[in-house]
């Protein structure tokens, strides 16, 4: 294995011969069941059997991650795990992730590929902890930078401080109000984000590239990049201000018929919008029947319209990891893959290229997600990126704000930490305003859980204010707003119908709010009626309730359209804010706060 140094030299003279980049690029990457090919070069150009040119097929190595989210440090808890299934039918779990082992990886997984090209899946930055987050993710560009990623879609994520913000990070530049971080100008990223589908208001054309093509010398495959269509409903408004966002099956398919007229024959989509596996474990045989079959949700429906010009899907938005294999329109089989999240995989696909048809000869795809397992060496360069940002953010980040007796997790229809947050962010508001009654928090904005094992030299049951930034990096404030109470039974229905309905989002409550949850049942009709209480007593439709919710919700975002909705407003601080300051009130090293039991919410299955 060559050094690192070594590793990048080479693989920017790669970048300078082999990539050709057009005005516009998509690309979707199929996986097959692999069949022999006759001629077939694996790792070099020239073909088998005695030939004196190239092979007619070409072996592409096309690897892939996705909702890296910032994630340079392994991640705490269960966010930096994955499960696996193993021989026996029994599973197991494994450690994963942090950018000094994923590079690793995936430089080892490069070596014998003279053809191979990187790409993601989006929301590669934004809700990140905080060594990227508190610097506007920069350090999170550089690493992928140093990554050697190609390319990559835009997710909802990237618009999480506007579509100029993401230009910064394309271009490079100081960031406008905090200004530079150190002696150096911030150069941008070195990889094209790709954004077919979202459009800029004033002009219709798209904010960035909707498409890029790889070429190494006769082979090339374009890459088209798209968001969900439904990023306005997940994003606050003013980081979508402007934009518009296309369906994005018609939109890969206009961008792949363009890719054609130009000659471009193999196409991957980089679509950031993802679906639910049968199965939670990352190795399960997704096309194979049984209880871990198959793949639901948005990515399906998506899948099956998109264009049979169009070879091979990376996906994401889900956090799922899959390898399955979804029909196009004309009945062929086409790969689409996904690598969870926060950096824990990656996805090796072989794309084989026909160099008569200038096509992808789909029958020999074949795709498996990998594990950024931590048994390998660091690679130094990301030892020392992390490093460098680790002495500007440790004042800050490793100040003590609270103290916990066992790890908090924040997965389940009710979480610990989703009531923990939940009842912060009712402390604060009763602090504004005495008369609040209750807090609503959106699942989505919980992004890891809190752990008891000590990350740094805290101490174990130490919460440091860099953990609790990575559970709620948003910067949104806690907003006060009356509604009645037939507004509170129709906001707890929304969770589970409408927008919500085929993924619901159960939001987190606080202390005093109870109902049932009956999932049994469809649509409105989960939320049990007559079961919602407020301190024991039924919910008056025509009494008056004083919520508190972070901006997002109160805002109507998620889906939660009633609550956008509410009148007499007051806005509060900042919920991370409000977070520290009730770890810090009710919490010392001889009493820490114990995991709540996340019994608010009665749910029948």
């Amino acid at each position: 294995m060559p050094s690192t140094g070594q590793s990048q030299v080479l693989r920017r003279r790669r970048r300078t011969t082999r990539l050709l980049a057009f005005t516009a690029g998509a690309v979707t990457v199929g996986a097959l069941a692999a069949a022999a090919l006759p001629g077939t070069a694996n790792a070099g150009e020239s073909g088998r059997g005695g030939g004196h040119g190239p092979a007619r097929y070409q072996d592409v190595q096309l690897l892939s991650f996705n909702d890296l989210h910032g994630n340079l440090e392994p991640p705490a808890g269960s966010a930096g795990r994955v499960t696996e299934d193993l021989p026996d039918g029994t599973t197991r779990t494994l450690d994963a992730g942090g950018v000094e082992y994923l590079a690793t990886h995936l430089r080892t997984a490069r070596e014998g590929h003279a053809y191979s090209v990187t790409a993601a899946g989006g929301d590669l930055v934004g809700a990140s902890p905080l060594l990227s987050g508190l610097f506007h993710d920069e350090p999170t560009i550089e690493a992928l930078n140093g990554l050697g990623l190609d390319v990559t879609s835009v997710g909802n994520h990237e618009f999480d401080e506007g579509a100029k913000e993401l230009a910064r990070l394309q271009k490079g530049g100081c960031h406008p109000t905090d200004g530079c971080y150190t002696d150096k100008r911030f150069k941008g990223a070195d990889f094209p984000y790709l954004a077919a589908n979202v459009l800029d208001e004033r002009t219709g054309k798209p904010l960035m590239k909707p498409y890029w093509v790889w070429q190494k010398k006769d082979v090339k495959i374009g890459f088209i990049g798209v968001t969900l269509k439904a990023t306005p409903d997940i994003v606050s408004a003013e980081g979508v201000k402007g934009l518009t966002f296309e369906d994005e099956a018609a939109t890969i398919d206009k961008y792949a018929r363009e890719l054609e007229r130009k000659g471009v024959k193999s196409i991957v989509a980089l679509i950031h919008e993802g679906g639910f596996p049968a199965s939670a474990s990352y190795n399960a045989d997704c096309d194979t029947p049984g209880p871990g079959a198959g793949v639901s949700g948005p990515i399906v429906d998506i899948a099956r319209k998109i264009s049979p010009q169009v070879d091979a899907l990376v996906t994401g938005h889900t956090h799922n990891a899959y390898v399955c294999t979804i029909p196009d329109p004309a009945g062929n089989p086409r790969m689409v893959t996904s690598a969870a999240s926060f950096g824990r995989l990656y996805t090796d696909t072989t794309l084989t290229y026909d160099r008569r048809t200038g096509d992808i000869a789909r029958t020999a795809v074949r795709s498996a997600n990998r594990v950024v397992t931590r048994d390998v060496p660091r690679a130094p360069d990301m030892t020392r990126l992390i490093g460098k940002w680790d002495a500007l953010a440790a004042p800050i980040g490793d100040r003590a704000v609270g103290h916990i007796s066992g790890d908090i997790g924040n997965t389940g229809t009710e979480s610990p930490l989703g009531d923990l947050i939940a009842d912060a962010q009712l402390a604060h508001a009763k602090s504004l305003d005495p008369s609040a009654d209750l807090a609503l928090m959106n699942p989505g904005g919980i992004r890891a859980p809190l752990t008891y094992a000590a990350q740094g030299a805290e101490g174990d049951g130490v919460v440091t204010y860099a953990e609790a930034f990575t559970v709620q990096p948003f910067a949104n404030t806690v907003n006060l707003q009356d509604y009645t109470g037939a507004q509170l039974v129709q906001v707890l229905k929304e969770q589970v119908s409408g927008a919500n309905e085929a993924a619901p989002k159960i939001l987190q409550v606080s202390s005093g709010l109870t109902y049932t949850l009956d999932l049994t049942k469809s649509g409105a009709d989960r939320v049990v009626a007559g079961s919602i209480r407020l301190d024991g007593a039924p919910i008056d439709p025509a009494a008056t309730y004083r919520v508190a919710a972070n901006s997002f919700l109160a805002g109507g975002g998620d889906g939660f359209t009633t609550l956008g909705q509410g009148t007499n407003p007051l806005v509060g601080g900042d919920d991370l804010a409000a977070l520290e300051q009730y770890l810090t009130a009710h919490s010392t090293p001889a009493d820490p706060i114990d995991p709540p039991k996340a019994d608010r919410i009665t749910v029948l299955n």
